[in-house]
């Protein structure tokens, strides 16, 4: 059952099926017990008809007359018979509709008891009298009245055909309608599919259609993502664009130096290795670029907290014999959409120059009101307002006397602008430098859209 819309009509056919079930159920049995007391109250009223006809003779018992006010008792085989039994069980009086016919057998009551029962094919009503003569001798009679049991079944089964053929016209015509409401509600779903098949053949790039609102979260996230496998797929391009374009000069930079017959082999061979480190450094740059960017954005989010306390537990150990005093002020409820692994790299490139730089205090804050900032400050000398985009260049380095390479906040930029945010930089109230990392706003249920423009600023 891969259809939906095989699967909502089969569970809403059991469904109806079992509704109308128990419903045909409950009309049948209550048909069935009303007509059952109607029956019991008609020959109860027939038994106090006996009664009333019931007559004295000459010493004050009991007699019932031959001709009774209901024609059915005097007319033989008519389906309506009355007899009377004495205490002991004795034939004491029978109507005319009775002769020839075997009487079931009928309970012999105490005065003032009834009983209603079904018994061979009859419906039987019983009613126990005690009767006083002029002797003052009492005698106890059981009424009894009988009623076919056919024309009452043949009254049920009429009812039965005519509820159950109702019952299974109105399911038929149910599933009907419902067959065509779950196929007019599917409808959006059919449209998305077609529009899958236009943007599949190139004639459309993203979903445009008027959706409802439950597949408006579906097509936006569909659209987000195209437009996210757009962006990974143009940045490959680029990222091959500029690693051609890169290992041009050093190309023609050794194939200069094989065509020199003046250069010896030892300034070759160096030339050599120098200009394979740099087009292999090259290489590793463009790669880890478009390694970044061709992360899905459709990634859990990651919690920042526990990853900036985890880092600056590790720097105050490594920077112990400084003794700087770290503030922070952390959000718990703070998540990064995107790869741990990228976020670590960020924080740790900068918290690392924040502890290497500062000469007694580094604070760390962050925010999260549906974009991610986090501040880094310390009291270090700063970075003039001049050199900010010249230090975001690999390899270049605000104090030559500090160890390290040049490259981490080129590095940490690269990455935050991958992402859609940007690092701003500026003075901080403890007089050193404070960085400031803002990634795009995002709703977590959407990728987010990167473009390949730095975003980076400072305001020094």
């Amino acid at each position: 059952m891969r259809s939906i819309h095989l699967r909502l009509l089969l569970v809403a056919t059991l469904v109806l099926a079992g509704f109308l079930g128990v419903a045909g159920w409950a009309l049948d049995s209550a048909f069935r017990k009303s007509s059952e007391t109607a029956l019991r109250e008609k020959l109860q009223s027939r038994v106090y008809g006996l009664l009333a006809a019931a007559d004295v003779d000459l010493r004050g018992r009991m007699q019932l007359p031959k001709d009774l006010p209901e024609p059915r008792f005097s007319r033989p085989d008519s389906g309506l018979y009355a007899f009377v039994s004495t205490s002991d069980g004795k034939l004491f009086w029978r109507s005319r509709s009775s002769l020839g016919l075997r009487m079931p057998d009928a309970p012999l009551l105490p005065a003032g008891e009834s009983r209603f029962h079904r018994l061979d094919g009859h419906f039987l009503f019983s009613y126990g009298v005690e009767w006083e003569d002029d002797a003052g001798e009492s005698r106890t009679y059981t009424f009894n009245v009988v009623e076919q049991v056919q024309p009452f079944d043949s009254q049920l089964a009429a009812f039965r055909l005519n509820l159950w053929a109702w019952l299974g016209g109105l399911a038929l015509a149910l599933l009907l309608v419902q067959a065509l409401v779950l196929r007019w509600g599917l409808r959006p779903l059919r449209q998305v599919e077609t529009d899958l098949q236009v943007i599949h053949q190139g004639q459309a790039k993203r979903l445009a259609g008027d959706y409802p609102t439950e597949l408006q979260g579906l097509t936006s996230s569909l659209n987000a993502l195209m437009e996210h496998a757009d962006s990974v797929q143009q940045r490959y391009r680029n990222s091959l664009d500029d690693l051609v374009h890169s290992l041009k000069t050093p190309l023609a930079y050794l194939g200069a130096v094989l065509q020199d017959n003046k250069v010896s082999c030892s300034q070759l061979r160096k030339t050599t290795v120098e200009q394979l480190d740099r087009m292999d450094h090259i290489v590793q740059h463009q790669l880890s670029r478009a390694a970044v960017a061709a992360r899905s954005a459709l990634t859990e989010p990651v919690a920042v907290a526990p990853i900036v306390v985890r880092l600056l537990d590790t720097l105050e150990k490594i920077y112990a014999e400084k003794k700087l005093s770290c503030v922070r002020e952390l959000e718990n409820r703070a998540v990064f959409y995107g790869d741990e692994a990228d976020l670590m790299e960020v924080l740790g490139n900068l918290l690392e120059n924040a502890f290497k730089y500062a000469n007694s205090k580094v604070h760390v804050s962050m925010e999260d009101n549906g974009r991610l900032t986090l501040l880094i400050e310390d009291d270090g000398p700063g970075i003039p307002g001049a050199r900010w985009h010249e230090l975001l260049q690999r390899g270049k380095r605000a104090d030559e006397t500090v160890a390290g390479q040049g490259i981490g906040l080129a590095v940490a930029n690269e990455i935050i602008t991958l992402y859609g945010g940007a690092l701003e930089a500026g003075r901080s109230p403890l007089g050193g430098l404070a960085l400031r990392i803002r990634f795009a706003a995002r709703d977590p249920a959407l990728p987010a859209k990167h473009d390949g423009d730095s975003k980076t600023t400072h305001s020094l």
